[in-house]
């Protein structure tokens, strides 16, 4: 069984963030291998170069905002290696992943899930005391 354990973001790594307040049944794009939904109120985030929707209620509670528009990510997350490849079920959809990369959860009993290459997962967090 792979290991879990309780990382934080590191606090250069913020991300400017939009939350999408307009009238509209929200918007569906493709990105990690599988078709995402974007609702209304959920927030379009530009994390260096790498843009995506975070749900609402998720980005509200992890994300606090640092100046205008900028936010980090405030609350530790739960992360372990994969073992194998297979599909994570987010909020927005589906990610695929491979051996190797992290398994990262917002809920320190598994829930809210996303998958993050082992590169871009140690750029942006590290270990918590």
């Amino acid at each position: 069984m792979p290991v879990r354990l309780k990382y934080v973001k590191r606090p250069t790594r913020t991300v400017a963030a939009v939350q999408l307040k307009l009238k509209t049944n929200g918007f569906t794009y493709r990105k990690w291998g599988a078709l995402q939904r974007c609702k209304p109120g959920d927030w379009i985030v530009d994390n260096d170069g790498e843009v995506y929707t975070v749900d609402r209620s998720t980005f509200r509670r992890t994300y606090r905002e640092v100046r205008s528009g900028v936010y980090l990510k405030t609350t530790p997350v739960w992360a372990e290696v994969a073992a194998g490849s297979g599909l994570v079920k987010t909020k927005e959809g589906t990610t695929d992943f491979r051996r190797g990369d992290y398994l990262v959860f917002n809920e320190k009993r598994g829930g809210d899930p996303y998958a993050v290459s082992p590169k871009n997962f140690k750029a942006m967090y590290r270990r918590a005391k």
